[in-house]
């Protein structure tokens, strides 16, 4: 995997966890309240963590889909460079014409100034033609990236409604009053973290 697939990787699931945490705390949180000092408890509060990075790595749906996210986005790498080879051999080409082309009325070695004149004209259109490929090139890549990032906005969107309504499931008789993301978590406290029974119910309903 080349640096642009490693940075578009990172970019992609840095996307989803932030996509996760507003889920998560919007979705569960309510009002915010004014509280004009800290009180201490023994009790364990109504409150769960789950961690977006553990559900990314194991929840089946978000695998098998970044996986064929990354290589649709390699296959069309592949598609772009192999055209972009092509075009650069053969403006390569045209390049060397042009100097032949050059070299040729220097030593006044056409026959006639008829033959100069078509091989001159052969030239220009060949020129045009050159830059309507390469302007279509450009508009392949730009395609392509935005192809890309609409796929991963429609990823993000499953997997976050994914979840979403698994935790209105996991959550229906309203044990938990707040479901967060790790991320938001300044200090953890054992016994707040479900994400283990979280992944393990993800997939047990996406295997159905």
């Amino acid at each position: 995997m080349n640096k642009i697939q490693i940075i578009i990787s990172s970019v992609f699931a840095t996307c989803i966890v932030a996509l996760f945490v507003l889920v998560f705390v919007f979705q569960f949180g309510g009002k915010k309240k004014n509280t004009p000092e800290l009180v201490q408890v023994d009790e364990v509060l109504p409150i769960a963590v789950v961690n977006t990075d553990s559900i990314l790595q194991h929840y089946t749906l978000a695998v098998e889909s970044t996986e064929q996210l990354m290589t649709s986005y390699e296959n069309s790498t592949v598609k772009l460079d192999n055209q972009a080879r092509a075009f650069q051999k053969e403006y390569e080409t045209f390049q060397r014409d042009v100097l032949d082309f050059q070299r040729k009325l220097e030593a006044n070695a056409f026959l006639s100034r008829e033959r100069a004149e078509s091989e001159q004209k052969r030239l220009q259109n060949k020129e045009q033609q050159l830059l309507k490929k390469q302007q279509d090139l450009e508009a392949l890549r730009q395609k392509l990236s935005n192809d890309f990032m609409e796929q991963q906005n429609v990823l993000n969107k499953q997997l976050a409604d994914s979840v979403q309504q698994f935790l209105r499931e996991y959550n229906a008789d309203g044990h938990y009053h707040l479901i967060v993301n790790d991320a938001v978590v300044m200090n953890k406290v054992a016994g707040y973290d479900i994400t283990n029974e979280v992944i393990e119910g993800l997939n047990a309903r996406y295997g159905k």
